[in-house]
């Protein structure tokens, strides 16, 4: 009634005037506890007379008995939500409250009420409330004072830190403010099992932390009991101690931490050098780092003392002489220590580097064995890191740019050492001085050019020779000048030498120079000088007759993969390798795939699988990154070249006879192999691009991928096709094409010769379809299913499955702006697992593990917090397939079930009995990655509860013996992992 406006809240309380005058209290609190109730859902309807009833009517009541309070709190929570209260009623309110309300002898949901009043008078009444002074918060401090709740906690943990964000006065109450929030320092609490609040021990640390770390005028009071906790025996009462001290430094200055910079050095210090726990490590230095920072942003005044300079002398004073120990015990802690104070500002880092690194280099020069120079460079490394974060070297400050020559000369002489581990550690140096502006002279330039040559290609270990590539890549960035006209040259040059050695070393050492040039083209200037080298070695290589250039020509082409990849990044670099790069790789496969008419023809090694493989993913990433403009210009020319034989843009254009790659005949298989490339290209377009002829070419290719004997040009067709259909706009042209590959599949799968290229192209059309969410998906995903009962198709059709969920890695995927709806795995998983399931029910025998096996791929792909959720329904048949006699039906099911061992122990340990026995027949399949996959398995079994696994202890530690003996080293890896888990079972601290 009050809702609809036919009562007034006054008539109300006049109608319960019988139970709120009642002199039995339970009567007027159920009374008052209609109201209340009234008033929770109507207070915006209130006229403001009506809220100065009320709120003097519930005021009166606060006095009344016990069991009336918490409904008339209840009704306050009400009216302290009410727009038109009048100005001075929630002063009052809360004076009430604070008076005649012991809020801690209150139920918990009650004290919530409380906490509730005062956080909504706080954000609409804020003028009123600063007006009662300290008063308010001391009266707050009685209310807080001894709540234990942690439902209240985080309520009142905000209450506070709006007291101080907000400006509220404090008074002489700082130290009681403290205490009443400090007492819950460190939180020690562990949730309840099943706890329906969600409150975890990690929120009310971190809401107490931002209480504690909210004001300096806790600094006097929290600095101590921080100091006390960081040398407790306590590790969570340790870091939490730590990341509260952090988080101090923020908002403190010299003032606060003057009187306790000893002690927190102390205990930092000590921490550092003693403790065994990496985390504790880990936050004391982001605490000195804090603490120095904290330093370093405090302005001085003439008469101050200079704070920070004796907190790093003090640093300095106790770390610095552990950097000459010769049993080098306490190096690394030191040097921690000395860095995470040096990289807080610019100030200390001066201070600090001005002291070690000439310490250090002294050190390097002094030691003579690998390993010692090794941790000193990595030191020295550690420090010229920090300098990094500043863009420049300042000549009058910088103590490195004073130690150039000797740095330089350490870190050279680190390239040189025969040690693998040094010379790492000296070309990650190089790296970061080359990225010092300034720093490295041109003379130092040309000798580092020098060093990452000889490593790169003569190197004898392959992790220097890859790493010395990273750096020269990094390097050419900054310095693309000089590594174009240096490094590039030679790098040429060795290339093309023919060398009297063996064919192994002289093999390894083209892979290295292909490997360098990519590496080094991380400059637009630079890729203008690589690519035209790249280029002209695979036409040197093609040129060959020996089968080993097969695996040069998939070596150039990866160097040209990884150049494409960085050119990515610029649109100029991008458009000059596609146009370059694109054409040529174009003719060279026009050229290799024409009729052999003269012997100067070169070898058919470019129109092999491996080598069109390798193409495809150069041209398709110098495609994906092109700008509409630059893609529809590109396409002008190469749909014509399949279409029409139209060659004229390809460079060295003079073939022997036309081209064309959808012609009919024997003589023309060469050419039809080539539609790879045309794939690799028109699926990597974005999808605004406008493709001319696509009717006619998407009919080429529909007719190539159902007919063609071949069958990778089969598959390419079928993917190329699919790849246009998925982009394709919806409407009557793609419905009828769409029409058109249905006629053809069905026709092609019902009988025939073309069986097997027509359930591809269904594979790659439906998936496709899927991908976009398209209506027709559905038709051609129960064609599918389908085909699982037919003898010949079966097995294909159920690894087909995996095709559809997983992501492919040339086509129908984001990166080649193919439509991929979020979600879509989940989707097919709705629509088709029950059609799975319902199919497996009423096949015969000889086909039902294709079933299973599509089954076990769709849930393979699947998210696993989804598949958790399907477990229950599904379960019973996963381990049926595990009796499947197909070894990928098994396989597929146990990396299925590895995650839901570890993810949903309770749902599993329902059906122990079942895993244990399956798991433990597999590990003696001849299969060994079927072997590997169920003793990973029987590991996982661990996670399930303990009570459930003890009676199978026996017999499963039995069972994995036998592994233990297995002839294959990663199966007996896993059976020593999985059977040393089973013998810790039950034991104590497990």
């Amino acid at each position: 009634g009050v809702k609809d406006g036919r009562w007034t809240v006054l008539q109300l309380v006049e109608a319960l005037g019988f139970c709120l005058e009642n002199t039995d209290p339970r009567m007027r609190g159920r009374g008052i506890q209609l109201l209340s109730q009234v008033l929770l859902q109507c207070y915006s309807l209130l006229q403001e007379k009506e809220v100065l009833h009320l709120v003097l009517f519930y005021e009166s009541r606060l006095q009344d008995h016990h069991v009336v309070i918490p409904s008339v709190l209840q009704g306050l929570r009400a009216l302290s939500m009410c727009e038109v209260l009048s100005p001075g009623l929630a002063v009052s309110v809360l004076k009430a409250i604070f008076q005649e309300v012991h809020v801690q002898s209150l139920l918990q949901l009650d004290r919530h009420t409380v906490y509730s009043i005062i956080t909504n008078f706080m954000s609409t009444r804020e003028e009123e409330l600063k007006g009662l002074g300290a008063n308010f918060t001391f009266g707050f401090i009685q209310v807080m004072d001894g709540e234990k709740d942690p439902r209240n906690l985080l309520l009142a943990f905000q209450i506070v830190r709006d007291l101080i964000a907000k400006d509220y006065a404090l008074g002489p109450f700082v130290e009681e403010l403290f205490e009443v929030t400090s007492c819950y320092f460190p939180v020690d609490f562990t949730p309840p099992p099943n706890d329906p609040h969600g409150i975890q021990r990690e929120d009310l640390i971190l809401s107490l932390r931002a209480v504690l770390a909210s004001t300096p005028q806790f600094a006097e009071f929290l600095l101590p009991l921080l100091i006390e906790k960081l040398d407790s025996e306590l590790q969570s009462a340790k870091l939490d101690s730590l990341q509260t001290l952090t988080a101090c430094c923020a908002i403190y200055g010299q003032k606060e931490l003057q009187e306790f910079l000893p002690s927190l050095w102390s205990s930092l210090r000590r921490e550092v050098f003693q403790t065994a726990s990496e985390k504790i490590e880990t936050e004391c230095l982001a605490a000195l780092h804090a603490l120095s920072a904290c330093l370093s942003r405090s302005v001085l005044s003439s008469d101050s003392e200079d704070l920070l300079d004796s907190f790093l002398s003090s640093i300095l004073q106790d770390c610095r002489h552990h950097l000459c120990e010769p049993d080098m015990k306490l190096v690394w802690p030191s040097a921690k220590l000395l860095q995470a104070a040096a990289g807080a500002s610019l100030r200390t880092y001066h201070r600090i580097t001005r002291s070690v690194l000439p310490l250090l280099l002294e050190q390097y020069t002094k030691h003579t064995q690998s390993s010692q120079r090794r941790t000193i460079l990595e030191m020295l490394l550690g420090f010229l890191e920090l300098q990094q974060k500043w863009e420049h070297l300042e000549e009058d400050e910088s103590t490195l740019l004073s130690l150039q020559a000797p740095v330089c000369s350490v870190v050279f002489s680190a390239l040189l050492d025969p040690s693998v581990q040094l010379q790492l550690v000296g070309i990650k140096a190089l790296t970061v001085l080359g990225s010092l502006q300034g720093f490295l002279s041109s003379s130092d330039l040309e000798l580092v050019v020098d060093h990452l040559i000889r490593l790169t290609l003569h190197e004898e270990d392959s992790q220097s020779s890859e790493a010395a590539m990273e750096a020269a890549g990094s390097l050419a960035c900054t310095y693309p000048n000089i590594f174009s006209g240096c490094m590039v040259p030679r790098l040429e040059e060795e290339l093309q030498s023919e060398r009297e050695e063996s064919y192994h070393n002289h093999h390894s050492l083209q892979q290295r120079c292909l490997q360098a040039l990519a590496a080094v083209s991380t400059h637009t200037s630079i890729v203008r000088k690589t690519v035209p080298v790249l280029l002209q070695h695979l036409q040197k290589v093609q040129k060959g007759t020996e089968a080993r250039n097969i695996q040069d020509m998939v070596s150039v082409c990866q160097s040209l993969h990884r150049v494409a990849l960085q050119c990515q990044k610029d649109a100029e670099g991008c458009w000059y390798f596609h146009q370059t790069v694109v054409p040529c790789l174009l003719a060279m496969a026009v050229q290799a795939a024409m009729p052999e008419s003269t012997h100067t023809m070169p070898s058919k090694g470019l129109l092999e699988e491996e080598v069109l493989a390798a193409m495809i993913p150069v041209i398709s990433s110098a495609t994906t990154h092109l700008s509409p403009e630059l893609a529809a210009q590109s396409v002008s020319h190469v749909v014509p070249l399949f279409l029409d034989g139209e060659v004229s843009f390809l460079p060295q254009n003079s073939f022997p006879c036309s081209f064309q790659p959808f012609g009919d005949g024997e003589c023309l298989e060469a050419q039809r192999r080539l539609v790879a490339l045309l794939m690799a290209f028109i699926c990597s377009l974005p999808r605004d691009v406008a493709i001319p002829q696509q009717e006619w070419l998407l009919q080429e290719l529909l007719a190539l991928s159902c007919s063609c004997n071949c069958p990778f040009t089969a598959t390419t067709a079928a993917k190329c096709f699919a790849g246009l259909v998925n982009k394709h706009p919806a409407g009557q042209q793609l419905d009828e094409i769409l029409q058109l590959a249905v006629n053809r599949m069905e026709s092609s799968l019902a009988e025939g010769p073309c069986r097997t290229q027509a359930l591809t192209l269904l594979l790659w059309v439906t998936k496709a379809l899927v991908l976009r969410y398209h209506p027709v998906s559905s038709c051609l995903t129960d064609k599918l299913l389908g085909l699982l009962g037919d003898r010949e198709l079966g097995p294909a059709a159920a690894d087909g499955f995996s095709l559809l969920m997983a992501e492919s890695p040339d086509v129908l995927h984001k990166g080649c702006h193919a439509d991929v709806r979020i979600m879509f795995r989940q989707r097919f998983f709705t629509d088709n697992v029950p059609k799975l399931v319902q199919g497996f029910h009423g096949a015969g025998p000889d086909v039902k593990a294709n079933y299973l096996k599509g089954l076990s791929h769709v849930l393979n792909h699947l998210p696993k917090p989804v598949l958790v959720t399907e477990l229950p329904t599904l379960l019973s048949l996963l381990l049926e397939a595990l009796s499947c006699s197909d070894h990928v039906v098994q396989l597929s099911t146990l990396s299925c079930l590895h995650p839901l061992l570890l993810e949903a122990p309770q749902i599993m340990s329902l059906h122990v009995d079942t895993l244990v026995t399956k798991f433990l027949n597999l590990t003696s399949s001849p299969t060994m990655a079927v072997r590997i996959a169920a003793l990973r398995c029987a590991h996982a079994l661990t996670s399930l509860p303990t009570t459930v696994l003890l009676p199978y202890k026996g017999r499963v530690i039995r069972a994995l013996a036998k592994p233990l003996d297995d002839k294959k080293r990663l199966v007996r890896k896993e059976a020593v992992a999985a059977r040393g888990e089973w013998f810790l079972l039950g034991s104590p601290g497990r």
